[in-house]
């Protein structure tokens, strides 16, 4: 009898079922792939109508990978800072609320991970909308930006260094914060450990904290949240 929750490859076993349990469907880790690999995992996902998105993808394996995608999905998309492969999602209705959710970086060495975040949430199907270079060296870069954060449904903060921001965020908004630790620092940062520790012993009760430069699960989480508040909306 044959399994029809998952497609079984030479080399993996994709989870077609993803999406029915968990919200969205399953994501290609790209760091430790081949470019077929990735490329044979995707157009397995396409043929299947399933939401496609790849992350840690090198630019080199974007370039082998791309061309094929395309022929199928001419939308197909590589975001070289984030390094990310994104099938953009297509929507039924451009008329129904698909959740905003903000991230905020503390300064622009953080971008990397606040671009994997950002082109996460988009492949989740909500809006998202990036401000940079708001740390707390320079408070009123922040308080300047407030009101762009007054609507969102969740907001993810990604910071190195002391990992201070997300905190200080916190005491500003209503909003669930995602806090998302990069390893952005010098020597006594200890590759973003510093601020995940910072991070976790945040005073702000709405702080949440995620791996060290794990965009991803941020935008991942953001994009539940998203999901849930948008499915409420439109149901009014």
């Amino acid at each position: 009898m044959t399994d029809s929750s998952f497609i079984e490859l030479d080399d993996a076993m994709i989870d077609v079922d993803r999406e029915r349990r968990c919200g969205f469907s399953e994501v290609v880790y790209g760091e430790s792939k081949t470019a077929d690999m990735i490329r044979r995992i995707a157009l397995a996902q396409l043929e299947r109508g399933i939401d496609v998105f790849a992350t840690r993808v090198d630019a080199q394996k974007a370039a082998e990978v791309l061309p094929d995608l395309r022929k199928v999905e001419p939308n197909a998309y590589y975001n070289d800072v984030a390094r990310t492969l994104r099938v953009p999602k297509k929507r039924s209705d451009d008329r129904a609320y698909r959740g905003k959710i903000a991230i905020l970086t503390a300064g622009t060495s953080d971008l990397p991970v606040a671009e994997e975040a950002r082109e996460t949430v988009l492949w989740t199907g909500a809006d998202a909308i990036l401000i940079q270079d708001v740390g707390v060296a320079g408070p009123k870069r922040l308080i300047a930006k407030l009101p762009l954060l007054e609507d969102a449904d969740a907001i993810v903060v990604v910071a190195g260094m002391e990992g201070a921001l997300p905190s200080v965020v916190g005491g500003y908004v209503s909003a669930p914060i995602i806090a998302v630790p990069t390893s952005v620092g010098y020597g006594a940062a200890f590759g973003g450990v510093a601020a995940l520790l910072g991070m976790m012993n945040s005073c702000a009760s709405n702080v949440t904290v995620v791996n060290i430069d794990a965009g991803f699960k941020a935008g991942y989480v953001a994009g539940l949240i998203a999901k849930r508040v948008a499915d409420a909306v439109n149901k009014r």
